[in-house]
């Protein structure tokens, strides 16, 4: 009677505050995906594996639990985060990007967050070089790569660099509009754009983009084949015209399976023990800054192009250089607007922003190959 009432109360007995507050960090991600609707389809099933993971003797962890059963096979091999970019790459539309090649250079630029918060968290001190670059893939804004870069080189604060990404993800509507206002006249936000809604982009052409930007980059950053190759192939799949059903199947099905796993997954990294600590607080703080250096490196950069050109970019573009796509181009659309309701900048932005995809998964490769 005795040892059944010991493993009836265990739950009691073994629980910390710790794990309490981890509890609580759960349900505040599961409210905000619910009546904030911030990135739900992440934030919900990561603040439910958050909770599972931190009930005192929880079976849902441990060598047979069914979460560390899905992060080795999910997470520990890549295979989450390479199918969350099929599903992707299915869903995007490159033709903004091909009818204005130019915007490639935005998501270039918009990086530079990404190597302004590695030097930084580096410079703390509590972190080695490895470390430090998977923090600063926060800064690319892009969730699978950021957990792509984090397995490998600091797989002890995966959970806290995951939750970083997707959580700053969801608030990009709250941090880009004031760095943008900020460094940008109001005179810049009514800049209108030149566009040519009747130029057609060939069939041919959309099916040969994924393919050559597949193996351009794969031949400059090859640590980027499996990332970015997902993506394309989705992408291919998507435009090839002869795969519709199965071009639904990874837009729907196959995304959303592999994202409610993969929130679960990363939910279950987020155990008291590894997450609450003085590193993850820092992680959080850094992985801000990281997004705010990255928009505004993209504004600034297009600010910097206008000082050479006849016909000026609106510098709000640069802010779409980030991988959130496209909750980026839409927030550029909406300040534009406000600014003056006949200025429709949506298509350059979407350029922008999806170039971003691109650029973030090549920055990424390039830390990986430099500290491998």
């Amino acid at each position: 009677m005795t040892e059944i009432l010991q493993q009836l109360s265990g739950g009691f007995t073994n629980f910390t505050w710790q794990q309490g507050v981890m509890i609580v960090i759960g349900l505040v991600l599961i409210y905000l995906a619910i009546k904030k609707e911030y990135e739900p389809m992440l934030l919900l099933p990561i603040g439910f594996g958050a909770i599972m993971a931190n009930i005192p003797l929880s079976a849902a962890v441990g060598p047979e639990g069914f979460l560390t059963t899905l992060y080795n096979i999910g997470i520990a091999n890549e295979l989450f985060p390479i199918l969350v970019f099929v599903g992707v790459g299915a869903m995007i539309d490159f033709t903004p990007l091909l009818r204005q090649p130019v915007m490639l250079f935005f998501g270039a630029a918009a990086q530079f967050g990404i190597f302004a918060a590695m030097l930084m968290a580096s410079a703390t001190g509590f972190f080695n070089i490895r470390e430090a670059a998977a923090i600063g893939i926060i800064g690319a804004a892009d969730g699978p790569t950021s957990i792509y870069v984090g397995k490998l080189y600091a797989p002890a604060y995966i959970g806290a660099i995951t939750v970083a990404a997707y959580s700053y993800m969801a608030l990009v509507p709250l941090i880009q509009p004031p760095v943008i206002k900020l460094l940008t006249t109001k005179a810049e936000r009514r800049i209108h754009m030149d566009q040519d809604f009747t130029l057609e982009t060939s069939k041919t052409v959309k099916i040969l983009f994924p393919i050559i930007v597949t193996i351009v980059s794969g031949f400059v950053a090859p640590l980027s084949v499996p990332l970015i190759g997902g993506l394309m192939f989705g992408n291919l799949v998507r435009e090839c015209g002869v795969l519709e059903r199965l071009s639904q199947a990874a837009q729907n099905e196959l995304s959303n399976l592999v994202t409610l796993l993969l929130g679960l997954t990363i939910g279950s990294t987020m155990m008291a023990d590894k997450f609450i600590r003085l590193e993850t607080l820092m992680i959080m703080g850094i992985g801000l800054i990281a997004f705010i250096f990255d928009t505004a490196g993209g504004v600034v950069f297009a600010k910097v192009i206008n000082l050479f050109l006849k016909k000026k970019i609106n510098p709000i573009i640069g802010a779409c250089g980030i991988s959130a796509f496209p909750m980026s181009s839409r927030i550029a659309q909406r300040i534009a607007q406000q600014e003056d309701p006949t200025n429709f900048i949506l298509m350059p932005a979407i350029g922008a922003n999806v170039s971003g995809q691109i650029g973030s998964i090549i920055a990424g490769a390039v830390i990986l190959a430099l500290l491998a």
